[in-house]
């Protein structure tokens, strides 16, 4: 009994330790986030993706860069720009943008992974837009995608953004209000996912052994470089480790810093970061757009782009002697709370997460926050309030126990 309580002690302290660690990245990133989706105008977004072309393409990874990281935002997002005449393609290219090469994300996987995964994160959201839209034009799916297309229906013009230059939403006190409730909308989205994730991630370092990541992941611990059937090994069960843990990628991301630590490839890694589109209740929201055909069609198309897309970076890294050294980064062994540079960063963005928590909800306390969502499970729903609730009474006992010595 008391080798559980300390160690429920240390995985309490582990999570907080890691939610410390990536508190400025977070507040830095949905600050961004919030301030381009509302001062940069998406205006006649939807008429310039009509074509399965490069142009499209590159105009849909625009904007999917300069939207939301939530996984549930970017579905509906992508969903809607289809409705409204965007191609297939370009639509597949929002979405993967828009989970993949925004810049919070980045930010956090900076904290905890370093720039190799930053430089892959982002070279491999480029490389699975380019894979899927080689898939597409390969399989040609027209027959699914106008079935599709005939069960969203047509969609209203309803809320289209009016003419405003960039300098004048800048002057407007009214924009910055927006901005403000457009960041604590961000926090809203996400506050589930993140809550279980770091818990979960803080469970796993101090519970789970060292002979579990080498059982569910072949060659994890072995000194020999791995082959290529091992890496592909590890690369599909990156998307399934990731599907048993149905968390966004923001909360996944200590997760995977854990998995590398704990001796998991680079491309296994990158595979379990670029999984969270190809988990259940992404599977069913789909479906529930677009059909379960579709639904499968694009699970297909997002799954196969992943495995290619892991592997290519792992060797191309490589090649160009890029490779960060396996297990080499063990954060679990790093001093959370000190007064150092994080400190005095976090200080400085909770200040600024002040100014625009007040700017959204006291002054813009009357303004309407237009952003579609997908229509999620209620059942689910509950189901992640149920398990943050219970992570913030893990969290508050551990720490507890913690201090109690």
């Amino acid at each position: 009994m008391q080798d559980f309580l300390h160690t429920w002690a240390s995985a309490a302290h582990t999570s907080l330790g890691f939610f410390w660690m990536a508190l400025w990245a977070f507040i830095l990133g949905y600050a961004l986030s919030g301030f381009i989706q509302v001062f940069v105008s998406k205006e006649r977004m939807h008429a310039a993706m009509g074509k399965a072309d490069g142009k499209s393409v590159a105009i849909a990874t625009f904007f999917g860069f300069i939207s939301s990281s939530c996984s549930f935002s970017a579905l509906a997002t992508s969903k809607s720009i289809f409705q409204k005449g965007a191609s297939f393609v370009a639509a597949i290219a929002f979405l993967l943008a828009s989970t993949n090469l925004v810049i919070e994300l980045g930010i956090v996987i900076s904290v905890f992974l370093g720039w190799q995964f930053v430089v892959g994160e982002y070279a491999g959201g480029i490389l699975l837009i380019l894979l899927c839209w080689l898939l597409i034009a390969i399989i040609k799916p027209q027959a699914l995608t106008q079935e599709a297309r005939e069960r969203l229906g047509d969609a209203s013009d309803e809320g289209h953004e009016q003419g405003e230059g960039f300098m004048q939403r800048l002057r407007s006190a009214e924009h910055w209000a927006r901005a403000g409730k457009q960041y604590g909308m961000e926090w809203k989205m996400v506050w589930k996912d993140v809550t279980i994730g770091f818990t979960i991630a803080g469970i796993i370092a101090a519970f789970v052994p060292d002979s579990f990541f080498s059982t569910l992941f072949v060659g994890v611990g072995s000194t020999e470089e791995a082959g290529f059937f091992t890496l592909l090994q590890e690369v599909l069960v990156g998307p399934v480790a990731a599907f048993l843990t149905f968390i966004g990628s923001m909360g996944n991301i200590p997760l995977a810093a854990l998995l590398f630590g704990k001796g998991v490839s680079f491309a296994g890694v990158m595979a379990f970061i670029f999984s969270d589109l190809v988990v259940f209740p992404v599977l069913r929201i789909n479906a529930r757009y677009y059909g379960w055909k579709m639904s499968f069609f694009i699970l297909f198309l997002l799954f196969t782009a992943l495995v290619i897309a892991s592997l290519s970076l792992h060797y191309i890294f490589d090649f160009l002697d890029l490779l960060p050294e396996v297990g080499k980064q063990d954060i679990t062994t790093r001093t959370f709370f000190a007064i150092d540079y994080t400190f005095w960063l976090n200080m400085a963005f909770l200040g600024i997460s002040g100014i625009l928590l007040y700017l959204g909800f006291v002054k813009g306390k009357n303004l309407m926050q237009h952003g579609e969502m997908a229509p999620k499970s209620a059942l689910m729903e509950r189901i992640m309030s149920v398990l943050a609730y219970v992570s913030y009474v893990w969290l508050i006992g551990g720490i507890g126990l913690y201090l109690l010595g």
